[in-house]
């Protein structure tokens, strides 16, 4: 058996083929796509998480109306750019969001991906130390997010409170019991992934890595997580981790299928991505049959635990419903993900 889930990008756009036109359309139907997914039996709803972008910026509102409206499905992201934000309103944001949703709750976070505005992050009221860098930074921002969830006291309570206190220090509230474990980190390099798993987070690997030996996408991403898990075990955490990839995955089952996805090329790419040079992995879009046969080798799924399929959400929740539907109905039970 695998996870599965769906990682929404949440664009919209005026163009005249998209059924996201606003952001209140985005919001909206990121919801309604979660509640169909939980439906169709998938097991995951995550979300990309952009700044000054016509995409989704704010996650948490996002998680917590989704949480409301399912039961069972798991609730993420993918990722969010710890370099904007605060720790310490995160750890609130996420254990409201989590308590919400019964536990839900399956968080993203990285040091960011390529920014739409020149050091966005300086906006937000954030700048690296001196001799730091912005990734740095982000790091950072992640290990203070991850001690604070540990919900350990900190602050010296107000010996006349408006409110009474426990006793000793106080924490940030609301605490998530278990929260903390439900952390993932997203890796683009091996040596990032080493650090995930020396700081007890899960990995989340997307569809680009950073290109270390030039061999296929799905070769180099199987072999950082196989480092993943030695570093994991090597480091002694109590608990087992999870790992989750990234796919473009469509099963071509009607006439609308190949007009939107039948043309389309299917080989790994490589470019420069923030001054990293980086491979990005190929589309699969074929037969059911014959798509069961090109994801049998992709060496980096059969590594994973989860699998998080990519959704073109422009194209509107009954479509993308479509979409996951037919992975899970004409392609997972031949590959033992069901």
């Amino acid at each position: 058996m695998k996870k599965i889930g769906f990682l929404s990008f949440g664009h919209w756009s005026e163009a005249p083929y998209s059924a996201t036109r606003s952001a209140s359309d985005v919001l909206l139907q990121s919801i309604d796509l979660a509640v169909a997914a939980e439906q169709l039996g998938l097991d995951g709803a995550y979300f990309r998480v952009h700044h000054f972008a016509r995409q989704l910026s704010s996650p948490f509102p996002l998680l917590a109306a989704v949480g409301a409206r399912t039961s069972r499905i798991e609730i993420g992201t993918g990722v969010i750019d710890m370099r904007y934000e605060n720790p310490l309103y995160m750890v609130e944001d996420a254990g409201a969001a989590d308590l919400i949703s019964g536990g839900r709750l399956q968080l993203g976070i990285s040091r960011g991906s390529p920014q739409q505005v020149i050091e966005g992050w300086r906006h937000f009221g954030y700048a690296p130390r001196d001799g730091q860098t912005d990734a740095d930074m982000g790091r950072h921002h992640a290990e203070v997010f991850l001690q604070l969830l540990q919900g350990e006291g900190f602050a010296k309570p107000n010996p006349s409170p408006m409110f009474p206190n426990p006793p000793g220090l106080l924490r940030l509230e609301p605490h998530s019991q278990g929260l903390r474990e439900r952390i993932w980190w997203g890796s683009a390099s091996d040596a990032t992934a080493i650090w995930a798993a020396e700081k007890g987070m899960n990995l989340q690997s997307s569809t680009l890595k950073a290109d270390e030996t030039g061999e296929p996408f799905h070769v180099q991403q199987a072999r950082q997580i196989r480092v993943y898990k030695k570093a994991w075990q090597a480091a002694g955490h109590a608990h087992a981790p999870r790992v989750s990839v990234s796919r473009s995955i469509f099963a071509l089952t009607n006439q609308e299928d190949h007009d939107y996805f039948g043309r389309g090329d299917s080989s790994d790419h490589v470019g420069i991505i923030d001054n990293m040079r980086a491979v990005f992995g190929r589309s699969y879009a074929a037969e059911p049959d014959v798509l069961i046969e090109q994801l049998k080798a992709d060496e980096a799924i059969a590594e994973a635990d989860t699998l998080l399929l990519t959704v073109p959400n422009q194209l509107g929740v009954a479509y993308n419903a479509h979409v996951l539907e037919s992975i899970l109905t004409h392609v997972a039970p031949a590959l033992g993900w069901r």
